[in-house]
């Protein structure tokens, strides 16, 4: 059976850098860091007080108040992402067959907003077991498929991916696949999460896997450097069109990169902690290249998970050295977690953007906020620190590691007839 080819046909954001792939991009390039202090509720008692919010962000551009008020902020933001990337697409769904579009979007925690404020309104006036009739809905990960599918009438398959930070490329290398066995023709996938809350700052906290440096907030996000210290959370989503090359081409669709390939491994080592040798970085990236059908001479730039953690760094850098030798130092590496910070579940969708917009814009988007590289990473390896460099780029991968123990990784291609 022949494989059908698979093209990115639109892209939709909606994260800390803007709400709008040109404002993100835009802000990607500059090198913009997201962090801000905290507002919406009060960080007097938490270890940390910043988080990489979305800024500006009114749900009634997309939808009208009364179904705004149905949602968790997670859903108001796939909602957003998604019709984004539709309109960037240029896709018109009114002529085409919408038994053949499907949704495959990813949350890693859901609803944990809505979650949060129902429960402890609950348990702190001690009412009668009685929820808001929403607040199931609201929640669980899987509701932001269903509300796209819906919206938008889609027929195809409608469904969520939960990996952790891994989620959101599950999503999409489940869409690759299913369009290039020729189970569909169209699909909008991506992900989003809203975690920037009482208890979603609060768990990471406890864990402690946040920075805690509240005294350079706006450069606390700083993969590879020194002192790191932990990630910085993110919020927002971001949406991607993935579609069957002739579908594309019929219609005359603007194509910003091919998607060639995805692996999908596990560490089998530790739930939160990465496999010390990156064994399960080496293994995915290996898989992604055996299913691409390319080898390590073809890569020019690889966006690294690069969550600005102590341990996952040290690992990642070590995986991309193992696996590709000496031709590591011909490769650009970055982390665009120095700018949106750690989207968690959206991750895979924000950074495949940024690994596809760099192969579109021939740019390689920085690794900011990094003033003295770890001496246990290898200060040959070109992290592209600091300033964005230009760059003709033809292939490009794009890591995400999950807690758990997932790992998930997608190739992308300059797109050529």
């Amino acid at each position: 059976m022949e494989l059908k080819r698979v093209v990115v046909t639109g892209i939709g954001a909606i994260t800390p850098l803007g709400n709008s792939v040109d404002e993100f991009w835009e802000n990607l390039a500059k090198g913009v860091s997201g962090s801000e202090l905290i507002t919406r509720f009060d960080v007097t008692n938490y270890k940390t007080k910043f988080a990489c919010q979305v800024k500006d962000f009114d749900p009634l551009q997309w939808l009208d108040k009364k179904e705004a008020r149905k949602m968790d902020l997670f859903v108001q933001f796939s909602i957003a992402a998604a019709s984004g990337a539709i309109k960037h697409s240029g896709i018109d769904l009114a002529n085409t067959n919408l038994d053949r579009i499907g949704a495959i979007w990813a949350s890693g925690i859901g609803g944990i907003g809505s979650f949060t404020e129902e429960v402890g309104s609950f348990v702190c006036q001690g009412r009668i077991p009685k929820l808001n009739p929403f607040f199931i809905p609201k929640i669980i990960t899987n509701i932001a498929a269903g509300y796209i599918s819906i919206l938008w009438g889609l027929r195809g398959p409608s469904y969520c991916t939960t990996s952790a930070c891994a989620s959101a490329t599950h999503a999409m290398i489940d869409a690759f696949n299913l369009i290039r066995l020729g189970k569909a023709d169209v699909f909008v996938t991506g992900g989003a999460e809203a975690p920037v809350n009482e208890v979603g700052l609060g768990g990471f906290n406890a864990m402690h896997a946040t920075s805690t440096n509240n005294d350079e907030y706006k450069t606390a996000s700083r993969p590879f450097d020194v002192s790191r210290d932990g990630f910085v959370m993110g919020e927002g989503g971001v949406g991607l069109i993935l579609e069957e090359l002739e579908h594309a081409k019929k219609r005359g669709a603007t194509i910003y990169a091919e998607m060639i390939g995805g692996g999908m491994t596990s560490d089998a080592y530790h739930l939160t902690a990465p496999h010390p040798e990156g064994l399960g970085a080496i293994n995915v990236m290996k898989e992604t290249l055996l299913d691409a059908g390319i080898g390590i001479n073809d890569v020019q730039y690889i966006n690294l998970h690069g969550t600005s953690t102590p341990l996952g760094d040290l690992a990642e850098t070590k995986a991309v050295k193992e696996l590709f030798g000496n031709q590591v130092y011909n490769i650009n590496l970055s982390s665009t977690k120095s700018m949106t910070g750690h989207l968690l579940g959206a991750a895979g969708a924000a950074e495949a953007a940024a690994a596809i917009l760099a192969i579109y814009k021939k740019i390689i988007p920085p690794t900011i906020n990094n003033k003295v590289l770890d001496p246990n990473i290898d200060s040959k390896l070109n992290l592209t620190l600091n300033e964005a460099q230009h760059r003709d780029v033809k292939v490009a991968l794009s890591n995400t590691f999950g807690f758990g123990g997932h790992n998930a990784c997608v190739a992308l291609k300059e797109y050529q007839e």
